[in-house]
């Protein structure tokens, strides 16, 4: 019962913010980027339309396994969505670290820390990695297109939405967004250098 009242108030969250460019006042934002919890989703069953239940996945030790593990299909999705592969893990290593069963405070769910709407809306179970990785990369993809191949937008976009960096003109004044596309940018650099 408490995992469908934390799933509406995440909804409710995830509406204000549409509704509402304005940053929230609570640390729940920062916590977001801070903090990725490594905690399954009580909810095997569909609550994103699957009858099927999906199997949590074993997560190894590392971050650099974590990565490795999904790196065949981050590059396959890469190439299918035309986006850069070092960005695309750049994204998953800041999200996830790697961990296919994180779930964040706010609800962000997998790899990519997709939120349960945006996962519908890319018609993805966020529960399933590699779904989850295919929504995070064809979003990034729609995101990199619509702001002309701008990663710091495109990046901004991920992390606070569309509608706050297209309010803003730009990577809106939130401490923890600012802090996550220099992040991004600089995992990204590194990935690009072959490291």
């Amino acid at each position: 019962m408490l995992e469908g009242v934390s799933r509406v108030m995440s909804r409710i969250k995830e509406i204000e913010a549409m509704l509402n460019p304005v940053p929230p006042t609570q640390p729940e934002a920062a916590e977001r980027f801070e903090t990725v919890l490594e905690e399954a989703l009580d909810d095997p069953y569909g609550a994103f339309g699957s009858d099927e239940p999906v199997q949590k996945a074993d997560v190894p030790d590392t971050v650099a396994e974590r990565l490795a593990m999904w790196e065949p299909h981050l590059q396959d999705m890469s190439r299918k969505y035309g986006i850069d592969p070092d960005l695309a893990r750049a994204v998953m290593r800041m999200e996830s670290g790697g961990n296919p069963n994180a779930v964040s405070s706010a609800g962000a769910i997998g790899l990519m820390q997709l939120m349960p709407g945006t996962a519908r809306g890319l018609g993805v179970n966020p529960q399933d990695p590699k779904r989850n990785i295919e929504g995070g990369v064809k979003y990034l993809a729609q995101l990199a297109d619509k702001y002309d191949g701008d990663y710091e937008r495109t990046l901004a976009a991920y992390n606070a939405g569309s509608a706050r960096v297209d309010s803003y003109g730009g990577i809106p004044p939130f401490p923890e967004t600012q802090r996550y596309v220099k992040n991004v940018l600089a995992l990204y650099r590194k990935y690009s250098k072959g490291d």
